[in-house]
């Protein structure tokens, strides 16, 4: 019988999973919020934004290869889900600077 912690939710509620999530999210939202206040111009020189968008898209890479080392023997199938997720996010939050060429 499958515990609340071998589930797709039971994972996902753990902070290595939600911590990258949370990142990517707050990613995105330095970035659409920069956009929506000044437009999408590149400038010549990276602001805050630009430097704090680097630094939570790379502190998402240790937090992701624990989640992925601790939970996938765990709990394979759920976990391969919250990656999933987590790759989604991932993407979510570097889609508009690709997109806007920031």
């Amino acid at each position: 019988m499958a515990t609340e912690s071998d589930t797709f939710r039971g994972v996902l509620l753990h902070p290595s999973a939600l911590i990258p999530m949370a990142m990517s999210t707050t990613a995105l939202a330095l970035v659409l919020g920069h956009i929506l206040m000044f437009g999408a111009a590149r400038e010549a020189d990276e602001g805050a934004v630009a430097h704090l968008w680097q630094i939570l898209m790379a502190a998402q890479v240790p937090v992701l290869l624990f989640f992925a080392l601790k939970w996938l023997p765990r709990a394979f199938r759920p976990a391969l889900g919250v990656l999933g997720v987590q790759v989604g996010a991932v993407l979510a939050a570097m889609a508009p600077v690709f997109y806007f060429n920031l």
